[in-house]
């Protein structure tokens, strides 16, 4: 039997919402606790201290999640804050949730 995992494509920015990362994971919870605590001080999120996240869609399939991730991340900076927009508004912080 095939273990039923969820995978999670999301968007991070940092305080000024100046820079955005698009990444996916199958822990939301652990690898935003990844980019809070620059697990990787050399990352690209640990230089431009990208902390905040503030989207997120979740998916049952890995490879459909890696090609959503693929189109955000050939998006324009205008379509992904429209993406933000539509699910955060107010771009608060949805870590602060858990």
């Amino acid at each position: 039997m095939i273990k039923e995992r969820n995978y999670y494509v999301y968007i991070n920015t940092n305080k000024l919402h100046h820079v955005f990362y698009t990444g996916v994971t199958n822990n939301l919870l652990v690898r935003n606790y990844q980019h809070i605590n620059k697990d990787n001080k050399i990352s690209f999120t640990a230089k431009y201290n990208i902390t905040k996240l503030v989207y997120y869609e979740m998916f049952n399939n890995i490879y459909d999640a890696i090609a959503r991730e693929k189109q955000i991340k050939g998006g324009s900076r205008k379509k992904k804050i429209a993406l933000i927009n539509k699910l955060n508004p107010i771009w608060k912080d949805l870590t602060l949730d858990w």
